[in-house]
C-alpha cells in the first residue's frame, strides 16, 4: 500500500507580466526574468509535475493517475484526465483581460475535455491592487459593440484586494488579476484562455499578443452576476478549516494549523499547498517535513494523518 504524501516538483512558466516573487518568496528556482506561474500540482501537458518521492519518484503526475486508479479513487465515469490544476501566480504586471469557456464549449470548439472555472486565494498584495472580475454590459449586442469600441473603462469591473480574500471565477467570467498581486489558483486542469484585452503591450520582437474577441463574446455571461459564496469553518484539534467554495468542479479549504491535529480523510484524495510556515506530516509510522512552497498529494490509500506545526495551506479536492 502507497502510505505516504505523494510530493510535487513545480513547473516554473514564462509571463510577459511576470516577476521574480516566486524565487524571493517561495524559494523556487525561476530560470526566467518574467516567472509568472509555478504549475505546482498540474497534469496538463503544457506543464506536467514530477513526483519527488516513493515508489513513484520521476514519473508524471498525469502517468499516476493513469496506472494507479487506486491512490486516487478514480473510477471510469472521472475519465482519462487529472481533473485540477494548482499554480501561483505572480503578476508583477497587469495581466491580460480574459475568459474562459465551460466544458460543453471547450469540448465543441476546442476539441479538450475540460473548460476553465477557476478560484484564486491572495497570497499577497500591494497598497491600491485591483482585479477586474465582470463587465457593465447588458446585453450581448452591448458587450460586442463596447469591445469593438475599445471602451474598456466603460465595460470592465475593477474591485480593490488584499491578502486573504478569495475569489471564485465561474466560466465565463471576464477576468484579470492586477499588477502587485499574487495568488494561488486552484482550476480545472485547462489552459483556454480567450484574450479580451491586453493593454496594448508588444513582446520583445514588437508584435502585439493575439485577442479572441470572437470567441470571448461567445462564452462570457451576460449580463455579470458575482457569484454568492457562502464560507463555512471548522475546528479539528489545534486546526481551523475554512471552506471556500465548494461546487460542482472542486471543493477549496484554508487550514490554519497552530499546533497538532489528526485529519481523517473524507474525499478520494486531497491535494496540499503549504503557503506560510513549517510542519511536520505523519503517514503511520512515517514523518515528513513540509514547509512553504511544498505541494503534495495525500493519496486515496491514506485514510488518517497528523499534523503538527505552524503553517497555513490550501487545501483542495475534486
Amino acid at each position: 500500500m502507497y502510505n505516504e504524501p505523494i510530493f510535487l516538483e513545480p513547473v516554473l512558466q514564462e509571463r510577459i507580466w511576470g516577476g521574480n516573487k516566486l524565487h524571493t518568496e517561495f524559494g523556487y528556482e525561476t530560470p526566467y526574468s518574467h516567472t509568472g506561474e509555478a504549475w505546482a500540482i498540474s497534469a496538463h501537458p503544457n506543464g506536467p509535475s514530477k513526483i519527488k518521492n516513493g515508489p513513484l519518484k520521476g514519473h508524471t503526475l498525469q502517468g499516476a493517475w493513469e496506472e494507479h486508479e487506486v491512490l486516487f479513487n478514480r473510477s471510469e465515469a472521472a475519465g482519462e484526465t487529472y481533473p485540477l490544476l494548482v499554480k501561483i501566480l505572480d503578476a508583477n504586471q497587469n495581466l491580460s483581460v480574459q475568459v474562459h469557456p465551460d466544458d460543453t464549449y471547450a469540448m465543441e470548439k476546442e476539441g479538450v475535455p475540460y473548460g476553465k472555472t477557476e478560484c484564486w486565494y491572495v497570497l499577497d498584495a500591494e497598497p491600491g491592487a485591483e482585479i477586474v472580475f465582470g463587465h457593465h454590459a447588458r446585453t450581448h449586442e452591448e458587450l460586442r459593440q463596447t469591445m469593438a469600441n475599445g471602451e474598456w473603462d466603460t465595460l470592465l469591473k475593477r474591485v480593490p484586494v488584499t491578502a486573504g480574500d478569495f475569489v471564485y471565477v465561474p466560466s465565463g467570467t471576464i477576468h484579470a488579476i492586477g499588477a502587485g498581486i499574487m495568488i494561488l489558483e486552484t482550476q480545472q486542469s485547462s489552459d483556454i484562455t480567450y484574450r479580451v484585452y491586453d493593454y496594448d503591450r508588444t513582446d520583445e520582437d514588437g508584435n502585439a499578443r493575439k485577442l479572441h474577441l470572437e470567441q470571448a463574446a461567445e462564452v462570457t455571461n451576460v449580463p455579470h452576476e458575482d457569484p454568492k459564496n457562502e464560507s463555512i469553518q471548522e475546528t479539528i484539534e489545534d486546526l481551523t478549516a475554512r471552506k471556500l467554495v465548494e461546487e460542482s468542479y472542486f471543493t477549496v479549504y484554508h487550514w490554519d494549523l497552530r499546533g497538532q491535529a489528526v485529519i481523517e480523510r473524507k474525499s478520494d484524495f486531497l491535494q496540499v499547498s503549504v503557503i506560510k510556515g513549517e510542519a511536520t506530516i505523519q503517514t503511520d509510522d512515517q514523518t515528513f517535513s513540509i514547509e512553504k512552497g511544498t505541494h503534495f498529494i495525500i493519496p486515496h490509500t491514506i485514510k488518517q494523518f497528523s499534523l503538527e506545526g505552524d503553517a497555513e495551506m490550501i487545501v483542495s479536492h475534486p
